[in-house]
């Protein structure tokens, strides 16, 4: 099956900030093939086979020329959530998403021809802990408050994570850009066979027969495999009338325990041992991350994608975990 059906024929100017990690990487390539013009603004060099251009997002310099006369930009410039929430790890994750967004506003606010489009990272994060409801755009409550029941509150972390969404989408939208259309991106976990995504994580716990339900296993997963996200932003890109925030997730989400489930029977797993919510704790410790990432419950589903059309190729978890799986092994044997 043909995961990334041909473009129209025309090429597009793609600037992407911060497109140097997994996630930009991967739909860097998907319109490099596609033949259009790709270019990353990296912090750091590397060898691709599309443009790269030093920037420090945090200062103008050369590379806001790569922004003059392009057709979109996707900015995906963060620091990685995935460490110990210590002091000064919160300041840069909030920095290098609300200063990198600020310094683009004010560079794109001013160019003579401006990117058509302006597609800005966010997270489902944004959203509360949520096992009751789903949560759409238009109805989804967001987060700050968390708690895990009436008597229970979440870990404080959970709070930060949901400012720091909030935040982020505030200084995305503080700046009027006539010429460009803005639309956050409110993603679940993107999944992908590559080594070090968060899909490796949840194998590698299969594989080493710790399959089964992380916590009690009522906590939804909101996913999305890679295909679809990058065919959800093709879609942004070309839908002229969507602005504003748009939920980019796989349109079933499903708790853990079904999630881990459906991931064993991929890899023809019979059983797996479960991993109680203290023993999480342990190792999110020693692996120095955070709980949250497995244990907030994300039931966000995208309501508008939806009511725009958007047709899904992996709709539902248990064939995107079968395909995930047929590519990870290919990519190992």
């Amino acid at each position: 099956m043909d995961l990334y059906p041909a473009l129209s024929p025309r090429a597009l100017r793609i600037v992407m900030p911060g497109g140097s990690g997994q996630v930009g990487q991967m739909l860097a390539r998907y319109f490099q093939e596609r033949g259009h013009h790709v270019t990353v603004l990296t912090r750091g060099p590397y060898t691709a086979p599309w443009r790269t251009v030093h920037w420090d997002g945090q200062h103008e310099g050369l590379w806001t020329e790569t922004l003059e006369g392009a057709d979109v930009c996707i900015n995906l410039a963060g620091r990685s959530v995935n460490c110990r929430y210590t002091a000064a790890h919160r300041q840069q994750i909030y920095d290098s998403r609300i200063q990198t967004t600020r310094l683009l506003n004010r560079v794109i606010a001013a160019l003579d021809e401006p990117p058509r489009v302006w597609l800005n990272a966010s997270t489902a994060t944004i959203y509360r802990h949520s096992l009751d409801r789903p949560m759409d755009e238009a109805t989804g409550e967001l987060g700050g408050h968390e708690r895990l029941s009436a008597r229970r509150r979440a870990p404080g972390t959970w709070n930060f994570s949901s400012r720091v969404a909030m935040d982020w989408e505030a200084a995305f939208f503080e700046t009027e850009t006539p010429l460009t259309r803005k639309v956050a991106l409110r993603s679940g976990m993107v999944f992908s066979p590559a080594p070090g995504n968060a899909f490796s994580a949840f194998l590698n716990l299969v594989r080493l027969s710790f399959g089964g339900k992380l916590g009690n296993g009522r906590q939804f997963v909101s996913w999305i495999h890679e295909a679809d996200f990058a065919r959800a932003v093709e879609f942004l890109i070309d839908r002229e009338e969507m602005d504003g925030p748009v939920n980019i997730t796989a349109p079933n989400p499903l708790p853990n325990r079904a999630f881990m489930a459906a991931l064993r029977d991929a890899w023809d797993m019979p059983n797996g041992l479960p991993v109680p919510w203290p023993l999480i704790e342990i190792g999110a410790f020693l692996l120095r991350t955070e709980s949250e990432l497995v244990l907030k419950s994300r039931r966000v589903v995208p309501g508008r994608l939806m009511d725009a059309g958007f047709e899904f190729q992996f709709p539902e978890w248990p064939e995107a975990a079968e395909d995930l799986v047929w590519q990870w092994r290919h990519r190992n044997d």
